[in-house]
């Protein structure tokens, strides 16, 4: 199959928007929401950084896209489509692309988006997939991670570091689990689990936000640069599943680890701590938890407190170089 064969069998059947014109065009054409902004975001997931060689198709194809959804709702944003460029190595079957793509039509009904074009090459090095999300905001009203404040509180969704314990236990890092705490965090990693729907329900309760994708402690350190503020986290607030706790055990060290691990995808945010209950209501109508984790302050940085000292830090978060 050539490129224009993948594309007809299977990518076009999941371009629903009209504007997407099956795929049969160059370009696509968005239409205009009066009063909106168009929010746009794009990442790329790379094989031997982002998943490994044999990762199931479909895991990789949500995570694709997942790790772009989970931007767009730490801004606020409802999604809508979204492109995708896929470089395939020698050797991809027919069946990886069924199930690639059957992956994407799962996502696609759960989030209610749509593709929307793309481009599709062949490549001599390994598999690597970008995705580019769009979304819609009332305008003017986007989260940014500038806008936090002395006085607010720091929230977290979800837990924090299952995914990191994941990648640990497929790079064979001794574990003594049960088989499903292992399958649980595995699971973690190669397929996110966004905040989608809170994100736009943070919208006049949130001054900053970020998606948590690079570490907790590094993703907080750009909102605390943005918003020249300090922010103070306290380190056993963190939320961390019972895998987790498991699997890395409790104490400084753990809380650390799973503090500047990557690939949480979720939203940590700053508001006004009055705001708390309306916070907790918004998170109960989306189905996620939210935890209160630290406070805002005067000055600088990132700061991680436990029992009445401060932890040093190594490494806030992922870096690619």
């Amino acid at each position: 199959m050539d490129e224009f064969d993948i594309i007809a069998r299977y990518f076009a059947p999941l371009a629903t928007m009209p504007g997407a014109f099956s795929l049969k065009d160059d370009a696509a054409a968005i239409p205009a929401w009066p009063g909106f902004d168009l929010i746009v975001t794009t990442d790329q997931i790379a094989e031997g950084t982002d998943f490994f060689k044999h990762d199931p198709p479909a895991s990789i194809a949500k995570k694709a896209l997942r790790v772009n959804l989970s931007d767009l709702a730490a801004k606020g944003a409802k999604p809508c489509c979204y492109l995708l460029a896929i470089a395939l190595p020698q050797g991809v079957t027919q069946e990886w692309l069924a199930d690639f793509a059957a992956g994407l039509a799962d996502d696609q009904a759960r989030y209610d988006v749509s593709l929307l074009g793309g481009d599709t090459s062949a490549t001599e090095g390994p598999l690597a997939v970008t995705a580019t999300a769009f979304g819609h905001i009332p305008q003017g009203r986007m989260l940014k991670r500038g806008g936090a404040k002395p006085g607010d509180a720091v929230y977290v969704t979800g837990t924090i570091g299952d995914s990191g314990g994941g990648l640990a236990l497929l790079k064979h890092e001794k574990d003594a689990l049960a088989q499903a705490q292992c399958d649980y965090l595995i699971a973690r990693y190669r397929i996110p689990e966004p905040p989608v729907d809170l994100g736009p329900l943070l919208l006049g309760l949130a001054s900053a936000s970020v998606d948590v994708s690079d570490g907790l402690i590094g993703d907080l350190g750009h909102v605390a640069d943005a918003s020249r503020i300090k922010i103070e986290i306290d380190a056993a607030a963190i939320p961390r599943s019972a895998a987790l706790k498991a699997f890395w055990g409790e104490g400084p060290d753990a809380l650390i680890r799973a503090a500047s691990a990557g690939d949480d995808y979720q939203i940590a945010f700053t508001a006004d701590p009055l705001q708390d209950g309306k916070i907790q209501a918004a998170a109960a109508q989306a189905g996620v938890t939210v935890t209160r984790i630290g406070m805002v302050g005067a000055g600088k940085g990132v700061v991680l407190g436990y029992r009445g000292s401060v932890l040093a830090i190594p490494k806030p978060g992922y870096r690619h170089f």
